[in-house]
């Protein structure tokens, strides 16, 4: 269902885009012309966010408004209604194939570049990382403890950070084995008052699945880290 939303949006916003030119295509004297602008400028607005968060760049354009026209005008495709799931969940497929090919090749590329620069080491599931200050080193953090910590993240290759401790003001607080792979196993190797900063390889992060415009399908995540302070697991009794 989610496929065929993102395949719509990305047809009608071709269609505002391509078709109409600038033209109303219909006018009510009960609203004004600057009412119209308005929403019609937020309606794209909303559209190209939809878009973007998708997944789905790779698209002839020709060929998307010529299916939509077809239709919307009345017309008959030249494909028919039980070949069109079939079709877009082959392309798709293809297209996440694509996609990871080229985001291994470009991953593998900066971890064996960047595990030559000082400092910085790698484990055995592929995550680097460079301990900025050691910490105690009799408090590290494990799986079940809970820990406070003060991290801003980004996007390799992005300038943005999508997330941040920082920049809210106050630092973050949750169990150890409750978070993305590479971030877990990366807190684990400082004790209380250490900061590290770790390299995340895509399949230790969010994987192949796109979690938001600001973090696509096969990102390779990067983050500094500060721990505050770890919070030992205490088992409950169990109630007689």
């Amino acid at each position: 269902m989610k496929l065929f939303k993102s395949i719509f949006v990305i047809a009608l916003s071709v269609i505002i885009l391509a078709s109409c030119g600038g033209q109303n295509t219909k006018k009510y004297k009960e609203i004004s012309q600057q009412q119209m602008d308005s929403a019609s400028y937020a309606i794209g607005v909303s559209l190209a966010q939809m878009v973007k968060g998708s997944g789905i760049d790779a698209v002839n354009i020709d060929k998307l408004v010529k299916g939509f026209k077809e239709i919307i005008n009345g017309g008959e495709s030249d494909i028919k209604d039980e070949e069109i799931g079939q079709i877009i969940n082959a392309y798709t497929m293809k297209l996440n194939e694509a996609k990871g090919a080229e985001a291994d090749a470009a991953e593998k590329k900066f971890f064996a570049e960047n595990k030559t620069k000082e400092g910085v080491q790698e484990t055995e599931s592929g995550l680097q990382y460079q301990i900025i200050e050691a910490g105690n080193e009799e408090l590290k953090p494990q799986d079940q403890d809970t820990v406070e910590v003060h991290y801003k993240g980004v996007v390799l290759g992005a300038e943005k950070e999508f997330d941040s401790s920082y920049e809210r003001g106050e630092p973050a607080k949750f169990p150890v084995e409750r978070v993305i792979k590479g971030w877990s196993e990366g807190i684990k190797l400082i004790g209380e008052g250490g900061k590290i900063k770790l390299w995340i390889p895509y399949e230790l992060g969010y994987g192949s699945s796109a979690v938001s415009p600001e973090l696509p399908a096969y990102s390779t995540l990067v983050f500094d880290v500060e721990l505050l302070k770890v919070i030992p697991f205490v088992e409950k009794e169990e109630k007689k």
